[in-house]
């Protein structure tokens, strides 16, 4: 799809079709086109809960301020944030290695400054996972929309509890949770709002 007309075209669906659903094959392709989505140091640390039984699109219902659109979609996304994911644990740090012929300095140096740069306080580390984890978000919304599928971010939600409910570890943290699937075409969209330009939210220093 031209680049233009994709940007153009997403929208945030607040009605979802019932009855079509995301298909597996559908989703990873969606997915593994967004993680090219940059990353600090190509860290990635995020991953995926993938919502997709009636049983647990009830349980992210109580969670998510009881917003039909959870149900109707096929599927939701948690989307979740390393906080710790600059340490030495990411397996990232092993491919590194490989991919600069073996420079254990290089690797080193780019390990210690991560240390720094997202891992010398909480706020780092919070920053740290929100900001990569938002990229992969923003890149899952527009890999799904070059497939023909719609989307809907939401952090109108119960961050802790979804945390609790889901079982995330401690160095964790839920980012935002994106409804997947297709606009009911029988309902319509809201009108799209304007957005403020570049004269309104730039400055040239």
């Amino acid at each position: 799809m031209d680049t233009k007309i994709l940007f153009s075209e997403r929208r945030s669906v607040n009605f979802f079709d019932k009855n079509r659903k995301v298909d597996e094959a559908i989703l990873k392709e969606i997915v593994n086109m967004a993680v090219l989505a940059p990353s600090a140091f190509n860290l990635q640390p995020w991953r995926i809960i993938v919502i997709q039984s009636d049983a647990a699109k009830e349980r992210l219902l109580k969670l998510s301020n009881m917003q039909e659109k959870v149900m109707e979609a096929p599927i939701n996304l948690i989307l979740v944030g390393n906080k710790n994911g600059w340490n030495d644990s990411n397996p990232v740090w092993a491919e590194m290695l490989q991919s600069v012929g073996g420079n254990q300095a290089m690797v080193d140096g780019a390990k210690q400054a991560a240390a720094y740069l997202y891992g010398s306080s909480e706020e780092r580390k919070l920053k740290f996972a929100e900001s990569n984890t938002a990229l992969l978000a923003m890149s899952i919304m527009i890999a799904a929309k070059e497939f023909g599928v719609d989307t809907h971010p939401m952090s109108g939600i119960d961050f802790e509890g979804i945390q609790k409910e889901f079982g995330l570890a401690e160095d964790e943290t839920v980012v935002m949770t994106l409804a997947m699937g297709y606009y009911d075409e029988n309902k319509s969209l809201y009108s799209r709002r304007p957005r403020l330009g570049f004269d309104m939210i730039a400055t040239i220093e």
